[in-house]
């Protein structure tokens, strides 16, 4: 089961500088928000499918911050205090066809796109999470929340 049912899902590229150079991009100088739509939601466990048009789909193990209400113009210490709390999200993405399209709805939109959960945090520390990304039992990603170009707070008030 998903534990939580967003309205929109908004999401920040390019937020760890490991990561964008790996795919041989710069940093932005402010936060590049990208959308998923809510019919890219998977519950734990479910089958992510595979859209034929893409011969290259890739995972990204990201932290998910569920915000409990709608927020704007707040300070930093306000979005800090909205957010109920962290949820495991693995950003889906059909690489090639993000190439090609130039822009990134399609690549990371389609049904299935966005695993989450199991549970919602409500704890944590958000300025040292650790996110692990596991392959059949296998680490193939691990960076800390301390690795973020930008924020957590900082994000939701940009955002």
């Amino acid at each position: 089961m998903i534990p939580v049912k967003p309205s929109k899902i908004v999401c920040i590229g390019r937020n760890y500088l490991a990561h964008a150079r790996e795919l041989g991009n710069e940093l932005p100088p402010e936060p590049l928000i990208f959308l998923k739509p809510p019919s890219a939601l998977l519950a734990p466990e479910g089958t992510i499918l595979l859209p034929p048009q893409s011969q290259q789909v890739e995972y990204e193990g990201e932290i998910g911050v569920v915000v409990l209400e709608r927020l704007s113009h707040v300070s930093v210490e306000a979005a800090g205090q909205a957010r109920l709390g962290f949820t495991c999200v693995n950003d889906v993405t059909a690489r090639d066809l993000q190439k090609s399209d130039g822009q990134w709805s399609r690549a990371k939109g389609f049904d299935t796109f966005c695993p989450v959960g199991p549970w919602i945090e409500t704890e944590a520390d958000p300025s040292d999470l650790l996110v692990t990304t596991r392959v059949n039992g296998e680490i193939r990603q691990m960076s800390s929340t301390r690795e973020m170009v930008f924020g957590i707070p900082q994000l939701i008030v940009y955002i």
